[in-house]
């Protein structure tokens, strides 16, 4: 069976989307479409794409498809998703799935009552070093586990003249934010690792709100959240402890540690090197490569690498007409949702939320 697929939105799409697909033997990509006909076009001819659209609803008029990915800013998922779904596409949207839960659970059963396959771009399941630490947590090499530190630091915000004017990821209004953009993914990983979240007490800030375009020196102001932080208690007792910043000055990258009551695992983005120690003994190194890193056509860093493995997924899933194995599905989208939606009532009403 020859998968027909198409994408929408062509940023991330162009650096993870279309290289994953151009890797799976029986998938031809017939079109993609984005809000500028330039950038679509500019896409398309790089992956040899015979169309290019700047509206994604023409697209699914003229071409039946049978998989539809959707990379574009947070605002548009529900509504394309609901075109794709009802056009007779199995779909991937990325993350954040919606605005509130409210969507999301409406996504979620317009795909399970037409009996689609449904994923979220939450890739880093596909991850070697992520799938080696929920092993080694369901083995019970750390024992239990008691508390996690999750923080992701940079500096692409911190300069009020760093990003353009009008910005979708510094509009609360398109879905744009920390908790969104990165929140959302140390969320899925929490629930990857341990399962579900109990409840939740943290809070969300716009610290550089005042702004200037970078090339024009145009004022503008930003009103998504440029820094979070949030306490999550997950449902089998373990302590999460999550901050995130856009804001600051210097990059300090990605980085986890997990403390259970017989040993400890640490990562950091900057070398990929997972370590672990027993109680008592020196730290490993049990880092796992991916071999889909040297695929050609496919870009670095683990994010576009992780697409891979996750779209071929997807792909045999809808080929072989089963559910996806592993991939965060709607279903997670909705569980990630509602405790992004706790962590921003928690802020505003400074208590804890359950989940």
């Amino acid at each position: 069976m020859t998968i027909r697929a198409a994408v929408i939105g062509a940023s991330f799409a162009k650096a993870a989307y279309l290289p994953a697909l151009k890797t799976i033997e029986d998938v031809e990509i017939v079109a993609v479409s984005s809000a500028r006909l330039a950038s679509a076009q500019d896409a398309a001819q790089a992956f040899g794409v015979a169309h290019a659209y700047d509206d994604y609803r023409v697209m699914l008029e003229k071409h039946a498809v049978d998989f539809v990915g959707i990379a574009t800013p947070t605002v548009h998922h529900a509504p394309m998703t609901f075109a794709a779904l009802d056009a007779g596409a199995h779909v991937l949207c990325e993350k954040p799935m919606a605005m509130n839960a409210d969507e999301a659970r409406q996504m979620l059963d317009r795909a399970e009552a037409l009996g689609r396959v449904h994923a979220i771009g939450h890739e880093l399941r596909f991850n070697p070093n992520r799938r080696k630490i929920r092993d080694l947590i369901a083995s019970g090499a750390i024992g239990q586990v008691r508390h996690i530190n999750m923080v992701n630091i940079n500096a692409s915000w911190g300069d009020p003249a760093s990003r353009p004017a009008g910005d979708w990821w510094s509009l609360a209004s398109e879905g744009g934010g920390r908790l969104g953009a990165n929140g959302s993914h140390q969320i899925d990983l929490l629930r990857f690792w341990l399962g579900d979240v109990g409840a939740i007490s943290g809070q969300i800030a716009t610290v550089v709100a005042d702004r200037r375009d970078k090339t024009t020196g145009e004022p503008w102001t930003a009103t998504a959240d440029d820094l979070v932080h949030f306490s999550a208690e997950m449902q089998n007792g373990a302590l999460a402890s999550v901050f995130l910043s856009g804001v600051a000055r210097h990059n300090m990258g990605n980085g986890v540690q997990i403390f259970g009551s017989e040993g400890s695992i640490r990562l950091l983005d900057a070398d990929e090197k997972l370590m672990f120690a027993r109680a008592g003994e020196d730290w490993q190194d049990v880092s796992e490569s991916d071999p889909n890193a040297a695929l050609p056509g496919v870009g670095k860093g683990i994010w576009n690498v992780s697409v891979v493995a996750m779209m071929r997924e997807i792909a045999d899933a809808i080929r072989e007409k089963r559910p996806t194995r592993e991939v965060a599905t709607f279903a997670d989208g909705l569980r990630c949702q509602l405790a992004m939606d706790a962590v921003r009532q928690s802020s505003k009403e400074r208590r804890w939320i359950n989940v």
